[in-house]
């Protein structure tokens, strides 16, 4: 009898044991693996596609980043500026400096929609230039040429002449949903002291289709 016990004892331990190892380590849910990279062009414009290989539950921007900051480009602008009328408060202390024209510098960021260079940049940033530049990431610089603008919804089309660039391809904004991951990439800060280039952060939409009735009604 005390061997039969013996026996049912650890018949059962060792069924308990092997239960609890298939729910924990047979059953669990392998990392999503995407070995083909047709299947990374084919889903290009999905915002849940973020990494070749996503562990579950960690959130992994590597693929993302890699595949957007050489497409963000650093915008320079120079422009002259003449004051409109003399200001004897200001003379007083700069003198006959402050009624000369002078040179006026502009920086923000812009992102490469198609390969042969056309450039989405802010109104802002290009507003009033006389001359306007664009730096890659790769710190190439070319000239940029000020295609059209529009003030009230603060965008601007610039055109460099290059071919073979790196772009961002469009997605489709009505899939996007409220708390989705998103990622910012922005240059702003490429100058001559500081050759810094793209950065990236990330958020969740927090919004969509908000009115801020800056278009015009027509």
């Amino acid at each position: 009898m005390k061997y039969l016990f013996g026996s049912l004892f650890m018949a059962l331990l060792g069924a308990c044991i092997a239960l609890f190892a298939y729910t924990k380590i047979i059953e669990r849910p392998s990392a999503t693996q995407i070995k083909d990279s047709s299947q990374v062009e084919a889903r290009n414009a999905e915002a849940l596609l973020t990494s070749y290989a996503m562990q579950e539950g960690q959130i992994d921007f590597t693929y993302a980043a890699e595949q957007t900051v050489h497409a963000v480009v650093h915008v320079r602008t120079k422009s002259t500026v003449t004051p409109q009328a003399s200001n004897p408060f200001w003379e007083y202390f700069y003198g006959d400096n402050y009624s000369r024209p002078r040179e006026r510098q502009g920086y923000g960021s812009g992102v490469i929609i198609t390969a042969d260079g056309y450039i989405v940049t802010n109104n802002h940033v290009i507003e009033d230039a006389e001359n306007v530049e664009v730096k890659l990431n790769d710190n190439r610089v070319f000239e940029a040429e000020i295609v059209g603008h529009d003030p009230s919804t603060d965008i601007a089309l610039l055109k460099v002449t290059a071919s073979g660039l790196p772009y961002i391809k469009y997605g489709d904004s009505d899939r996007l949903r409220l708390g989705e991951w998103v990622l910012a990439v922005g240059n702003p800060f490429s100058t001559n002291e500081f050759n810094l280039t793209s950065t990236v952060t990330a958020g969740i939409v927090s919004a969509k289709g908000r009115n801020l009735n800056i278009l015009d009604s027509d």
